[in-house]
């Protein structure tokens, strides 16, 4: 029960990244119109307009408070690693919905990223 709950509040938080990162893309048309700070009235109005920016906000604040709860059941040294799953989906999202390419030695991290999580699974929440 503990791990699902540390995994859906992870889930919470890579989708929350997505949403940010598609609404940055909007925000900006795809690095077209980049922020520029030098009128930071345009850029903060750009970004608070966005509806994928504010929901990737809302996402995250359900994903912290899910981790609330796990944090008030376990130790951090056994939920902290788990965040690294962010990684995973990321990368996992970025092949298989965006198409992008990813490197060999991307996937070895992947794999080296899983193993530090079994292990840490396996030695127990206490």
């Amino acid at each position: 029960m503990l791990i699902g709950a540390i995994l859906v509040s992870v889930t919470l938080s890579a989708v929350g990244q997505l949403m940010l990162k598609h609404g940055m893309n909007l925000v900006t048309d795809h690095g077209v119109r980049p922020l520029q700070f030098s009128d930071p009235l345009d850029a903060l109005r750009r970004v608070i307009v966005n509806w994928s920016v504010w929901a990737g906000l809302v996402i995250f604040m359900l994903s912290a408070a899910v981790w609330l709860i796990v944090l008030s059941k376990v130790s951090l040294s056994f939920a902290y690693p788990f965040v690294s799953v962010t990684y995973i989906l990321i990368l996992l999202f970025d092949r298989f919905a965006l198409g992008q390419s990813v490197s060999g030695v991307r996937w070895a991290g992947v794999a080296l990223i899983i193993g530090g999580i079994v292990l840490i699974s396996r030695a127990g929440a206490a």
